[in-house]
């Protein structure tokens, strides 16, 4: 009996440790769903090769996707190759959708980076990358488009050392350059991998001409890796070469702890590189069971990636499909069995688990259960939302949440018929169950319905969803930015006495507040602190008093606007025997901080987005003249592939609101730009 139990044990190890939960990241437009593409026919989960420019892609299903020709939902495939389970997400590209990046990389172990191989790394290549290092996940580099004219491998991986500020190890030589790029010479085995026109990959030894810088980077890529791993120091310095086991094994070790990024390259297109690629995700990007064991958010408990453990889960998306509402769940220890039930330790519900799915973008198959290290669909959790931890009752736990960006762009929304009101409040609330960086309010001043998210293209994607969707016909106004009020000059010893009698229980509460500006760079929008002794506040008293501060900063004194960089210290204070609650001091401190706030020096903060604008040489001056007229401050003009100019500039992000079609028409369409949040700036001081 215990024989069979430690071989059970032994084949499902074996077969976690033979799974990959793996995203593609990537600036817009690098090629990172051609790639996707390409994995899903080459490993034979798909019989023809999508396109995006045909709108037949997997992974890009949603109708505004193939429209516009762009990732906008981040989507789930699992596919097999060399014996490994690869479950794979496409995550956007764009910065209006980098929320739909954050909740993927929430819960994958590694990534493939796509770069473009004339651009290099870009604006949102480096946005995603420092997300993905943020979360921890270890990554791999894929420079792609090598058939294109400009391209230049040696020039990409400068750029991700110059930028991104890894340690770039290129395991691969191309084979050719630009249209007549044909493969690549893998230098870790040093051999030859060509490819057909048809796609067939074929192997042999390395051309004649390419034996030399072949044979010279080969050394390098040794000394370097030599420079970083133990083992691969040991047998350089012992037979002055590093072998192709110790050189797999130490470039396995330096992804997982990022300490370098290995960097191959190819022609997704032309379906060039994919199979490197795939063996390189397998060799060397993380199993479930290579990551640190997931933890609570008190970080009280762990569950390690065995499905004997107590179920743990967390849902990172949530969607409503004609098979009902999808829960997209990872599973990081435990075994889920369809019809069981389970507790969502964010509400106290139990769900049950009518359906479990495997998902290849928006097609699903049933199985039976899913175990530790999974990705899949569930059908039957009503009332589950994003970040919310599914586990096992008799077990309870409460994982981190995916944290979401706070929206910075507002439009009003209306139904264009009086009886469409209703069904136009309810489509957004599931838009906003769906996307937690959308929010649905009501303006006090107007009483119109409002729509908040992280930029224009994100709300008209929205609305256009709950358009085709609902059949709704909406009028949506002109889009407004999301404005903060900071604190410049505060106050000290700001006294204030709260005494309220009406016939019943009192409530008696006496404040002594300083509150100052955080100082430059700090990382929290607001700290507390308490410097009362004596008990003259007990320490109940103390915890209501923040509550009641970070209430008081949800309205500005400027506009009604939140509130940042706000240092409050509570000095002093008074109770009294029987009217004092923690109510009282809560109440005292929302209503005392916002005097102590309209007594203080406060102005007006704006979104800044930094702007990279891609131009003709010839049109640079208009273009100057253009970002300076919209208050933009131009920070860097280099020369970008042939013969463009590529300007870096900040630009307050309500002058950007149109910039697409403005820059098209002074550049005869030759001009593209990117963008991406850069915190907020002083906005200039109404007239009058």
């Amino acid at each position: 009996m215990r024989t069979h139990t430690t071989t059970a044990s032994t084949t499902t190890t074996s077969s976690i440790a033979a799974v990959r939960n793996l995203g593609i990241l990537a600036h817009v437009d690098a090629g990172k769903t051609t790639v996707t593409e390409r994995i899903l026919y080459l490993t034979g989960t798909t019989h023809k090769r999508g396109e995006v420019h045909d709108g037949t892609t997997v992974t890009d299903f949603d109708p505004q996707e193939r429209d516009r020709g762009i990732t906008i939902f981040a989507a789930a495939v699992s596919c097999a190759w060399a014996g490994h389970r690869i479950n794979l997400i496409d995550t956007p590209g764009h910065v209006d959708f980098a929320d739909e990046v954050e909740r993927s990389l929430r819960v994958l172990d590694g990534a493939v980076a796509v770069f473009d191989a004339v651009a290099g790394v870009e604006p949102q290549s480096e946005s995603v990358w420092r997300q993905a290092e943020r979360h921890g996940v270890p990554r791999i580099a894929f420079v792609n488009k090598l058939d294109r004219a400009g391209a230049d491998l040696d020039a990409a991986v400068d750029s991700i050392r110059e930028r991104l500020h890894p340690r770039p190890l290129a395991v691969q030589l191309p084979i050719g350059a630009e249209e007549s790029f044909t493969g690549v010479v893998d230098l870790v085995h040093l051999r030859a991998l060509t490819w057909h026109e048809d796609g067939a990959m074929a192997h042999g030894p390395v051309p004649a001409h390419l034996e030399g810088p072949a044979a010279e980077r080969r050394r390098a890529l040794e000394e370097a890796v030599a420079e970083l791993h133990p083992r691969a120091l040991e047998e350089f310095c012992a037979h002055g070469t590093v072998g192709a086991a110790t050189l797999t094994a130490a470039l396995r070790d330096l992804t997982r702890t990022g300490e370098a990024v290995v960097v191959l390259c190819g022609s997704a297109y032309r379906n060039r590189g994919i199979e490197p690629l795939l063996d390189a995700a397998v060799a060397y990007l993380p199993s479930p069971l290579d990551v640190p064991p997931t933890r609570s958010a008190d970080r009280t408990q762990q569950r390690d990636p065995d499905p004997e453990q107590p179920l743990t889960a967390l849902a990172f998306k949530v969607t409503a499909a004609p098979t009902g509402r999808l829960t997209h769940l990872r599973l990081y220890a435990g075994t889920l069995h369809k019809g069981a039930t389970v507790l969502d330790t964010a509400t106290g519900r139990r769900e049950r688990v009518a359906r479990i799915l495997t998902v290849l973008a928006d097609r699903h198959t049933e199985t039976d259960h899913a175990r530790a290290g999974d990705i899949v669909a569930v059908v039957g959790p009503k009332h589950t939302r994003v970040g919310a931890t599914l586990c096992d009752p008799d077990h309870p736990i409460l994982l981190e949440a995916p944290v979401s960006a706070e929206p910075v762009v507002t439009v009003a929304v209306e139904a264009r018929r009086a009886t469409d009101t209703d069904k136009l409040a309810a489509a957004l609330a599931r838009l906003a169950e769906e996307d937690p960086s959308l929010r649905v309010a009501t303006d006090p001043e107007t009483g119109q319905r409002t729509l908040s998210g992280l930029g224009e293209l994100h709300l008209e994607v929205a609305v256009e969803k709950v358009r085709r969707d609902s059949g709704i016909e909406a009028v949506v106004g002109r889009p407004r930015v999301a404005l903060r009020e900071a604190l410049v000059e505060g106050v000290t010893g700001f006294v204030h006495r709260h005494a309220k009698q009406d016939g019943g229980a009192g409530q008696f509460a006496h404040l002594v507040l300083d509150v100052h500006p955080l100082p430059d760079g700090a990382e929290a929008e607001f700290a507390f602190a308490s410097t009362v002794t004596g008990g003259r506040v007990p320490r109940e008293y103390v915890q209501a008093v923040e509550a009641g501060c970070r209430d008081a900063l949800a309205e500005g004194p400027l506009g009604g606007h939140p509130v940042t960089g706000v240092a409050v210290t509570l000095t002093d204070g008074a109770t009294h025997p029987k009217d004092s609650s923690e109510l009282a001091f809560r109440t005292a401190a929302r209503l005392g901080l916002r005097e102590a706030l309209r007594a203080s020096r406060m102005h007006l903060l704006e979104p800044v987005a930094e702007v990279t604008v891609t131009v003709p040489e010839d049109a640079l001056g208009t273009v100057l003249g253009d970002l300076a007229a919209r208050r933009g401050h131009v920070r860097s003009t280099d020369p970008g592939p042939g013969a463009t100019a590529r300007v870096g500039a900040l630009v307050p992000l309500a002058e950007l609101f149109g910039y697409a079609g403005r820059l098209r028409g002074r550049t005869q369409g030759r001009g593209t730009f990117t963008t991406r949040p850069a915190g907020y700036a002083p906005a200039p001081t109404p007239a009058g």
